[in-house]
């Protein structure tokens, strides 16, 4: 698997069905949307409204000495700003919410409250548990750094208030002092509840938002199993159509070596198509074929066998394959099940791995009391970082041509340049060109992931094990509980682990 691109098979990791997708999820800043202006727009009404009622009914009703006029101008910038804010609303169209703003909007009701109890008495007016309010909202709608600013400002605005503020309107020839210290308080009380119920409500949104990230990446794995299973039913109408094709080519071909000479490069020629349409036959059976119960396809077999068959058909070009089982000493190496989806994804991973590598493939198996873990890695250059976060995703690709077709283009390339009768000489070797294949769509992982993870597998990918100045290369990772793979059968007796 190759660092400069990604394999052929597309989580997550973002990461949505990725196996540490939850993982990650975790570690994701909160996206903090903020609120619409139309929900702004009416807090601060009913603010202003509980504003001017409060006020009027302290001066006219309880004859309180009160700055009126400065305190119903305070007022007004309320109005004015719910008014523009209004404006504003109505320009874009009911204003998708937007954190910025809201934060300003907030920010503006902290300064305007503030200014009112201020005017009001400061910390002796029992109206200051207000200030509370914007922080607690900003923490639940708000990204972490736009809440704590606001936070300060609510904060800023208490030491404030306690240091200077007008006198508490009372009863006309009564003043009502209160101790510094019940002041104190007062101010550390109302901290300490801005403090907490602002991140009470912080950690209640987080907790919320990670149930709805939870939600949405359920319902991108239900989207990929769907798109998987199209996909199948894609192949299986591509292999009823192809069908015919095929048999028309096998014929032409057959027709093609009856009547060449036997030694002949048209016979030659021939007997390649004629292979290669079988091969392809088989191919499109398998795709179309379909599972039996009892079918040896889906019985048990041992944990080596298995990789060395997922293995086998990709040994013979130019790369060392190696394949070892670590399990506790004196444990038994497990029998599993021969279930298609783990055939098909590891072979895939397998194949991809090949792509890049330069000389070594090496997959382990790892079993232990409650997993069977089986390692790909590779010695290319590894995943890239630009693949890396979009990995999982269908489409996603820098995959070269495979080993296999580039042998198979020589092959073709050996056979149609074979010296002829009459010639004098072979001709120079001709670099055969590569077939062009699916196989570079970015598909591949995609599938193979969606196969292993049905299985109940876990896939994880990362680097390799590569020296320092050498290339990293790719590791694949695949973990399985135990009984999600393994034939739980006492009449079986395999054979026990020689770590090989």
């Amino acid at each position: 698997m190759s660092s400069t691109e990604a394999p052929s098979l597309s989580q997550a990791v973002k990461v949505a069905g990725h196996p540490g997708a939850m993982e990650a999820l975790r570690e994701r800043p909160r996206r903090g949307r903020g609120l619409s202006l139309r929900t702004l727009i009416v807090l601060r009404w009913l603010a202003v409204f509980g504003q001017t009622c409060a006020i009027l009914t302290a001066y006219f009703a309880l004859h309180f000495p009160l700055p009126l006029w400065e305190c119903l101008l305070t007022i007004g910038a309320g109005v004015a700003m719910n008014l523009a804010t209004m404006a504003r609303a109505r320009r874009v169209d009911g204003s998708l919410p937007n954190g910025l703003q809201t934060a300003t909007q907030l920010g503006f009701d902290i300064l305007q409250l503030a200014t009112l109890l201020a005017l009001t008495g400061g910390l002796d007016n029992p109206f200051c548990l207000l200030l509370v309010a914007p922080v607690t909202i900003a923490a639940a709608s708000l990204p972490s750094r736009q809440a704590l600013v606001l936070g300060v400002m609510a904060l800023i605005a208490l030491a404030v208030l306690f240091s200077w503020s007008l006198p508490l309107p009372w009863r006309m020839h009564e003043h009502l002092v209160l101790p510094p210290l019940y002041r104190f308080g007062m101010g550390l009380a109302l901290a300490t509840g801005v403090l907490f119920t602002s991140g009470y409500a912080w950690k209640v949104a987080a907790d919320a938002e990670k149930l709805e990230l939870a939600l949405a990446t359920t319902q991108d794995v239900l989207q990929r199993e769907q798109r998987l299973a199209a996909l199948g039913g894609l192949a299986a109408a591509a292999a009823h159509e192809l069908g015919t094709p095929l048999a028309t080519i096998q014929v032409v071909a057959k027709e093609l070596l009856r009547a060449s000479p036997p030694d002949s490069p048209v016979a030659e020629d021939a007997a390649l198509m004629l292979q290669q349409a079988e091969r392809c036959r088989d191919i499109l059976k398998q795709l179309s074929a379909q599972p039996e119960e009892g079918d040896a396809l889906y019985a048990d077999i041992d944990l080596k066998a298995l990789l060395e068959e997922v293995v086998e058909p990709h040994r013979g070009f130019d790369l060392d394959f190696q394949t070892a089982i670590k399990a506790p000493p004196g444990q038994p190496v497990p029998r599993v099940h021969r279930l298609p989806e783990v055939i098909h994804g590891l072979s895939t991973l397998i194949e991809n791995a090949a792509d890049f590598a330069h000389s070594r493939v090496r997959v382990t198996a790892i079993v232990d009391a409650g997993w069977i873990e089986i390692d790909i890695v590779d010695d290319g250059p590894g995943f890239a970082s630009e693949i890396l976060p979009r990995l999982g995703e269908p489409y996603v690709t820098s995959r070269p041509q495979t080993k296999a077709r580039r042998a198979l283009a020589a092959q073709i390339a050996a056979a149609s340049n074979a010296p002829r009768k009459g010639r004098k000489a072979a001709p120079p070797p001709i670099t055969a060109p590569i077939a062009p294949s699916q196989g570079g769509m970015g598909l591949g992982f995609f599938i193979a992931r969606t196969l292993l993870e049905r299985s109940g597998g876990k896939v994880s990918v990362g680097a390799g094990d590569g020296e320092k100045g050498q290339p990293r290369g790719a590791r694949v990772t695949i973990r399985w509980p135990r009984q999600a793979l393994e034939v739980a059968d006492p009449a079986l007796e395999p054979r026990v682990a020689d770590g090989t």
